[in-house]
Parts: C-alpha cells; structure tokens; sequence
C-alpha cells in the first residue's frame, strides 16, 4: 500500500516538474472535478493551461497567481461564472470557454488588454461586458450559440477585431460603432433577428468581405442598396473567385454574402 502511495506521489511530482519545465499544463478529459492545486503552485512558470472536456465547475480565485499565463482554454466544462481577479491576468492571449455555463462575463475581463482571441460560445450569456471595448488588441470574438439580444456598443472600440461571430441568439440591431471596426474581414450572424445592418458599415469596414446572415429578417434588396454594397462585392468576389455562385446563397429567410463553401 505504501509503494503504490510512493509511486502515485512520484507520477505527480514528475508531472508537475514537466509542467514547469514546458510552461504547459494538459489535462484534456481527465475527469476533472475542481481546477487541480498543483497548478496554482507553479504560478510564474505556467504559459498554457488546457483542462478541455472535464467537470469543473468553479474557477479558483487563486489562478491570479498565474501572471505569465498566455493560453486558457476551459472548454466543454460545466463553468457557470469567473471570478472578478481574471483581469489580473495580464499576459493572457487566448482565452477559450466554449460550452459552459455562463450566463455573464465580469466586467474585469476589460483589463486583458493583450487578449487577441475570445471564443465563449455555447453558454447562456445574456450580454456582453461594455468593458468589451477595452481589449484592443482582440482579433477574434466568438459568441455564437448563446441568448444575446444585443452586442455592446463599446464594441466600435475593439480597433484591432478581425472576425466576429455571433450566430444563434437574439440579436435585432448591430450598434453602430461596428462602423468602427476598420480592421473586421468576416461578420457572422446566422439565425438571428437583424432586421437591418448599420448604413454605413460596408463603406467604412473596406477590408470585410464575409458577411454571412442566414435565417434573419435582413431582405438581400436591403443589403444591396447600402452605401459601399459595389466595393464590398468587388472585395467579396476578389477572395472567392471562381466560387462567387456557390457562395452567395439567398433563400426567404434571409441572405449570404460571401461565406465559405
């Protein structure tokens, strides 16, 4: 009893000297009930953290302790809120929450001014935090598959958003500081209930060339009749080339403009 107690030690000491030796911390689909102590203790040492496809519920206030932190990625966990120190977490790059249940961010989540992908798709989010607006050096942000009625207008100030996705939920409106999004190349909002898209986001967005709106009210006379719909096409047609017909798909329900086939 005593040597499979020696042993059992031994395998967690060498795991977490590997940890500290790589910087990653891999735990896919270990059963995990609660965010594991040991990695708390490595504190400066830890770059990546993956504890996809477990069972945890909470997330230690504890991880502040994590400041070198570039990756987290707590998908496919039963998460139902983060606490308010996450924003201590000055290095974060990455920051993935897919498939929990969230129903809010913190308002903290403003202060990961170095965050450049946010992916919190299929939770229960009701709205996203106005300090959105902070992270300026945010590339990607996918909030599909949750119950978001509108997206905040602080948004306009995510100067550096490349791709945005948030297809099924609730949205009517899009704020219109998305005109502000000089940078954006893919907008996508499948199955929503976007009557209309702000009247100048095609002239001002002049690099986006993906706008994907499928089962919204948006009717595709609408959408060409808006001021820069010309150049947006030209752009859309230049990335997509011999598979313009396959791409632009209309049905009664709404339209695609420029979706990958």
């Amino acid at each position: 009893m005593g040597c499979v107690s020696s042993k059992t030690a031994d395998s967690k000491a060498n795991r977490v000297a590997r940890w500290r030796s790589t910087g990653i911390v891999a735990l896919r689909d270990s059963k995990l009930k609660t965010f594991p102590d040991e990695v708390l203790t490595l504190d400066r040492a830890v770059r990546t953290v993956d504890l996809t496809h477990n069972k945890i519920v909470d997330v230690p206030v504890e991880i502040n302790k994590l400041i070198n932190m570039q990756r987290l990625i707590l998908a496919e966990n039963l998460i139902e809120c983060l606490p308010m120190n996450l924003g201590k977490l000055q290095s974060l790059k990455v920051m993935t929450l897919d498939g929990n249940r969230l129903s809010g961010l913190p308002d903290e989540l403003g202060q990961l001014v170095r965050l450049e992908q946010l992916s919190v798709s299929r939770n229960v989010l009701t709205y996203l935090p106005e300090t959105l607006g902070s992270l300026r050096n945010l590339k990607l942000l996918n909030a599909s598959n949750n119950q978001l009625k509108y997206l905040p207008e602080s948004i306009g100030s995510c100067f550096s958003l490349e791709e945005l996705q948030a297809n099924d939920n609730s949205i009517d409106d899009l704020p219109p500081s998305i005109c502000n999004l000089v940078h954006l190349k893919s907008l996508s909002l499948n199955n929503n209930n976007v009557k209309e898209m702000p009247a100048t986001i095609l002239r001002d967005c002049k690099i986006l060339q993906s706008i994907s709106l499928h089962n919204n009210p948006i009717s595709m006379d609408q959408f060409q009749q808006m001021e820069g719909y010309q150049e947006f096409e030209q752009r859309r047609k230049k990335k997509f080339d011999k598979q313009i017909d396959s791409n632009v798909m209309i049905n009664s329900k709404g339209l695609d403009q420029g979706v990958d086939s």
